[in-house]
């Protein structure tokens, strides 16, 4: 748990940074709000990949050696940041950036989930996630005094720490149980991709397909795609629904299909406020860098906390409810926080408690989405479905960015978080991906990594009286 929690705050380190020098990459290389939003949005393009093939590669051969590969991915591509020379150089860092942050994820919440006791899971994805809420805080607490005295690419090069982390995790880590006793033993290894690659025409097919759909995903947030935007994301979708179809087979595509777009709403309802945050207190705000980082000391905080929380929560009262009941007393907190203005300590508690309830419930995302998938496909599967959904992050802060265009940035971000968070509320509480799977499946499983119910005996008839 320690070293994957390590593992998972390093990545939180790494990727905020983007967010908290938007605004000195954007004067450095003469970006509009738009356009270095889109910087943003970079990690995203190849999340879906990496998240598949880290997760494959986690199926197959461990979650312990894609744990390492995704570290060192990571590492490398926010050490690159620091030495771009423009626009286009920084977002060919920030895509393999996302390759890495991808299998991160899905190889740290297998690997923590299926290691720690089946009544305790909840509590160990909301320990685990909050890692990366502490890598936002340290990464904050870091901006105050790196970026004023030495400028913002230092921030990015202190980003490569996370290698000695991938070199100790090797050295120092058991494999995962659930993984060891289920696939590790067997004679034969999963290989979560077969359905691709099923006969040389679906090859050629799907190889095509993963080319056009990364094309079209880098001409949408780049301003190679400009004009044709709709019609590039539309495509791009197409392509990542028929690689879900035939992942999920002809009984559980439904379900992937349904769990990406949950997790892509959960995008949309959060990142606004996590990507776009300090340019909001930047610009509308005024704040100083130093003002900034109190700030984000509060919300980075309020999201670990909320981790913690939801882990609790997960465990007393069930993964759905505790995720669908945090979300919906979020909702009385979005526009007070973006309401206050003068107040900075008011602004942070307020930011404390909306994160802690709208943010941090996704310490438990993990728990509730891996527990629809088997033990031997379960990181592919996990990998796939979350980091489609996350694309719901590229488009957010580009989607709140635009907004901001023909309104205040701080209602444009108000209205996506209660919008969003609203709608996430219906599709995790009311368990619309499993229902709408079990239309097609009945038997579909509602949660492989709940504690296995006893056998009980069988009932008696009573002795009748003579």
């Amino acid at each position: 748990m320690a070293a994957a929690w390590v593992g998972y705050l390093l990545d939180g380190f790494d990727f905020v940074l983007i967010t908290l020098v938007l605004t000195e990459i954007a004067g450095t290389f003469g970006l509009s709000t738009a356009g270095a939003a889109s910087l943003v949005s970079g990690a995203f393009v190849t999340r879906w990949l990496g998240g598949a093939l880290l997760g494959a590669l986690g199926d197959r051969y461990g979650r312990r050696p894609a744990m390492i590969a995704s570290i060192l991915l990571y590492s490398l591509g926010t050490f690159a940041c620091g030495f771009a020379w423009d626009y286009t150089s920084l977002f060919a860092a920030r895509l393999v950036i996302g390759l890495g942050m991808a299998g991160e994820y899905s190889a740290s919440a297998t690997y923590v989930l299926e290691t720690w006791p089946a009544p305790l899971r909840n509590r160990a994805s909301g320990f685990l996630i909050s890692g990366y809420a502490g890598g936002t805080i340290l990464a904050a607490q870091l901006y105050q005094w790196v970026v004023p005295n030495w400028g913002w690419r230092w921030m990015f090069w202190i980003g490569v720490l996370p290698v000695l982390v991938a070199l100790w995790v090797r050295r120092s880590l058991p494999e995962a149980d659930d993984w060891s006793t289920e696939v590790g033993a067997a004679a034969e290894r999963p290989n979560p991709f077969r359905p691709l690659f099923a006969g040389r025409a679906r090859r050629r097919l799907n190889c095509a397909l993963a080319v056009v759909a990364f094309a079209a995903l880098y001409c949408v947030f780049t301003p190679a795609g400009t004009g044709y935007v709709p019609w590039l994301a539309a495509l791009a979708a197409l392509c990542l629904t028929a690689f879900a179809v035939q992942l999920g087979g002809r009984r559980g595509w439904v379900l992937y299909v349904a769990l990406t777009v949950t997790v892509f709403c959960a995008f949309l309802y959060s990142w606004p406020v996590q990507a776009l945050l300090p340019t909001y207190l930047k610009t509308e705000l005024g704040y100083a860098p130093a003002e900034v980082a109190d700030v984000m000391f509060y919300a980075g905080f309020g999201t670990m906390a909320g981790c913690w929380l939801a882990g609790f929560a997960g465990d007393r009262f069930g993964t759905r409810r505790a995720y669908a009941g945090t979300l919906l007393a979020s909702l009385a907190f979005v526009f007070p926080v973006f309401a206050v203005r003068d107040s900075l300590v008011a602004l942070g508690m307020l930011l404390f408690v909306l994160l802690a309830l709208g943010q941090g419930i996704s310490g438990i995302l993990p728990k509730y989405l891996a527990g629809h998938f088997p033990t031997a496909t379960r990181a592919a599967s996990l990998g796939f479905v979350y980091n489609v959904g996350a694309l719901g992050g590229a488009v957010a802060p580009v989607l709140g960015a635009r907004l901001a265009e023909s309104m205040p940035l701080g209602r444009a971000l108000a209205l996506l978080t209660f919008g969003l968070t609203l709608l996430v509320v219906v599709l995790v509480g009311g368990d619309v991906p499993l229902r709408l799977a079990r239309l097609l499946d009945r038997g579909a499983a509602g949660d492989h990594l709940a504690p296995a119910e006893p056998d009980r005996p069988a009932r008696q008839r009573p002795k009748r009286r003579t």
